[in-house]
């Protein structure tokens, strides 16, 4: 079976919309003990510094996972690994759920964040099951669900563990994660694959990074524009208590107007589809860097911070659609280790872009943060810069 003969699911609706739930679910899992510290430290009555260590260990076993998983989606039937993926998930959701203490938490939380990255095999699979002029509205559909995903995470979380325990989170979500994984194995699309040994595929990732010069430009625009978005998430509750004086529940209500940009993903996979993705990239870019402002007034004027949050969600996501309509594009027969290679630049991306927050809030105040923010989003128009010029090379190269 040739990759132009794969099936074509763009039509497929339900199917699509169970995706598109499976990658929101995946990706918020990593973050619902993220509003639920306070609760769990109660709970175990442990420090918060051991508790805290629960959010860390989320982040770095999901890097682990893009790295070392994600890629083995190139030589697997993806079809029967993503269900396993998503099974063994939903194993590390039910361990956190009855978790008997701190230390079992810690490995129900590692087990998830290795295992949720079943939505990063979950996109190229969705790549190579749709013709190729289809692949940017339905990555956008997919991502669509996914940043809605990792936007309603806290705030079920922080809601759930308000009106009942903190615990509910985890057990219904690992109660739906099973019932996705258990539907999407009669009904994802079977892709070839190609035979490749697990050390191989480490090897081809290097040499993708070297032939492809594109990949690299657009991971690093993808990874700094996602740092400036850390540095906003790493100190928003911080904003928002001591300057507006907002509870718990109303800063999570606050970031619910993300869910704007992560629904505009659709619409700016269409454009993209239409070869606009360098204008797309610098509009993108441009609302990135207008957010900042946005946010900068923010501090004395909320609907100003409003504004902002909503600008550099909506600004994110066309960068990131942007982004992923042209890797994809790249190397058909390496969609999930290119996938892999940018996911985990995003993600270093975005571990600096939480510490540089942190450390400029420290150091200078509100003032200090939001001209870290625009300095990572001026590094990523750079790249960007880069990557507009090598284009046109190779279009002027072409006979």
């Amino acid at each position: 079976m040739s990759l132009s003969s794969a099936p074509d699911i763009s039509q497929n609706k339900a199917l699509l919309w169970l995706m598109a739930i499976a990658c929101g679910l995946c990706a918020g899992a990593n973050y619902y003990c993220q509003p639920l510290v306070n609760s769990i430290q109660h709970y175990f009555q442990v420090p918060e510094s051991q508790v805290a260590l629960t959010v860390t260990f989320a982040q770095v076993s999901y890097a682990l996972g893009l790295l070392f998983i994600v890629p083995l989606g190139d030589i697997v039937n993806k079809t029967k690994f993503i269900p396993i993926l998503m099974f063994c998930a939903a194993i590390g959701l039910f361990i956190c759920a009855f978790s008997s203490s701190v230390a079992m938490l810690w490995i129900g939380t590692i087990i998830v964040g290795l295992f949720s990255v079943a939505a990063q095999v979950l996109i190229p699979l969705a790549t190579m099951a749709v013709k190729p002029e289809k692949t940017g509205e339905v990555v956008g559909f997919l991502m669509s669900g996914l940043l809605v995903g990792l936007l309603l995470s806290t705030s079920l979380a922080g809601l759930l563990s308000n009106l009942f325990h903190w615990k509910v989170i985890y057990i219904l979500s690992g109660l739906l994660m099973l019932t996705l994984a258990f539907l999407m194995k009669t009904r994802l699309p079977h892709i070839p694959t190609i035979q490749m040994s697990y050390l191989q595929i480490f090897k081809s990732m290097a040499n993708l990074l070297g032939q492809e010069r594109r990949l690299v430009y657009r991971a690093l625009i993808g990874g700094f524009s996602f740092a400036a978005m850390s540095t906003l998430f790493s100190t928003i509750a911080v904003l928002l208590t001591s300057r507006h004086h907002l509870s718990d529940v109303w800063v999570g209500l606050v970031t619910l107007v993300g869910v704007f940009g992560a629904l505009s993903t659709t619409k700016i996979g269409k454009i993209a589809d239409r070869g606009y993705t360098l204008p797309i990239t610098w509009v993108g870019l441009s609302l990135l860097a207008c957010s900042w402002l946005f946010l900068y007034f923010g501090a004395d004027a909320l609907i100003s911070y409003i504004l902002g949050y909503a600008i550099i969600n909506l600004g994110l996501a066309t960068v990131h659609t942007s982004n992923e309509n042209i890797i994809f594009r790249l190397r058909p027969d390496a969609k999930s280790r290119v996938n892999a290679i940018y996911m985990t630049t995003y993600f270093i991306g975005g571990a600096c872009g939480s510490a540089l927050g942190i450390y400029a809030w420290h150091h200078g105040g509100w003032s200090m943060t939001c001209l870290t923010g625009l300095m990572l989003v001026l590094s990523a128009a750079c790249f960007a810069l880069l990557d507009t010029y090598h284009q046109k090379k190779q279009i002027a190269a072409v006979p």
